[in-house]
């Protein structure tokens, strides 16, 4: 007897996000692949415009199509947290500030050592654009994708929306602190821009992309019968995968054309070997202090996973505003972006290798 046709499309859908989730770093390369050969969609992607909003009319940032991808990200992370782990977060908040000081403290220490590494290097130049796309990866909150990495692995869902939370509400103060730091190991105009850059509030985006959604699904959880909860966590991280995907392919599309069809090699190499320094050496302290803390195998998920991804969508939008002048500073806040999902894709297999 044959299956009715809906019957069909669902054991279709299982079998796609089956075979999704199993081979999803390989996905993930192939996004990047994709954006670099075909950027056309992707770039149509980040220039779809739905407007302005204003906060309390003060100031304004574009509602374009990456940013509420990346607004559902935070929305269904809200929306599958575990009440349980949302209270225990509060009751025992140690994982928490411990990994806000980290995500801080990591990647501004790094950028002080490749200062000190990097005096050598032939182009004086190369070295500041680097040290500024270093400082702005060090001032961004934690990302939202670090969310759908950590629910991908069955991770502790309220610590990783904790992180990601709670960095965001203070990045009015630890982003200056990041981009002043950096500004005073850079010279000349780079170190001008970086302080007058540290002046400068991004309370819109901030607000729009991640703590409105995350309240908004965290709220829904509440108000939602846990039977529907229940029965919406798969399709949620469903969901979420495809969003990571399409997401990463459009940051994609935005620089590597330029970088297939005239690389720089030497720059590159060097950008993608400090980049990806500091990423495996963020990712690697997660998992040394999850150790020393004695955590969970969910809670080591989801501060791994914290510590070595950074909202450098953010940053990007910042670099494109405040430093359009500089176009270089891009490339190691796009490596890094690139970097980190390929890093916790390998990460995600190691941590979950059954799972899927």
């Amino acid at each position: 007897m044959r299956e009715p046709g809906s019957q069909r499309i669902l054991t279709f859908l299982e079998s796609f996000f089956h075979f999704l989730h199993r081979h999803f770093f390989y996905f993930i390369i192939a996004s990047y692949i994709l954006g670099g050969f075909f950027p056309r969609f992707g770039l149509a992607i980040r220039d779809t415009d739905f407007g302005t909003f204003r906060l309390w009319g003060g100031e304004g940032i574009k509602v374009s199509l990456s940013l509420l991808l990346l607004s559902l990200l935070l929305f269904n992370a809200g929306l599958g947290i575990q009440k349980s782990e949302l209270l225990n977060l509060f009751r025992n908040p140690r994982l928490l500030l411990v990994g806000l000081t980290a995500n801080l403290s990591i990647p501004i220490a790094f950028t002080f050592v490749v200062s000190y590494l990097m005096v050598l290097w032939h182009n004086p130049d190369e070295v500041q654009n680097i040290l500024v796309g270093l400082a702005l990866i060090a001032s961004m909150p934690i990302a939202a994708s670090s969310t759908a990495w950590a629910q991908k692995s069955n991770g502790n869902l309220a610590l990783s929306l904790g992180l990601v939370v709670f960095s965001t509400v203070l990045s009015p103060l630890t982003t200056p602190i990041g981009l002043h730091s950096v500004g005073f190991i850079t010279t000349g105009e780079y170190s001008e821009r970086l302080h007058e850059i540290a002046e400068n509030g991004i309370g819109a985006f901030l607000f729009l992309s991640v703590l409105l959604p995350t309240l908004v699904g965290i709220g829904l959880h509440f108000l939602m019968k846990r039977k529907y909860i229940e029965g919406a966590k798969k399709p949620i991280k469903d969901v979420n995968l495809l969003n990571l995907l399409v997401l990463n392919y459009s940051n994609a599309s935005v620089v590597l054309p330029g970088v297939f069809s005239e690389p720089d090699w030497d720059f590159l190499v060097v950008i993608l070997i400090i980049t990806g320094g500091l990423c495996a050496f963020a990712f690697f302290t997660g998992f040394v202090l999850a150790r020393i803390l004695k955590s969970s195998g969910e809670e080591r998920s989801s501060l791994v996973f914290g510590l070595g991804m950074n909202n450098n969508g953010t940053g990007l939008v910042l670099a494109s505003l405040s430093l359009a002048g500089y176009p270089s500073v891009m490339l190691p806040i796009i490596f890094y972006n690139l970097v980190q999902h390929i890093v916790a894709g390998y990460v995600d297999r190691k941590l979950s290798p059954d799972r899927f």
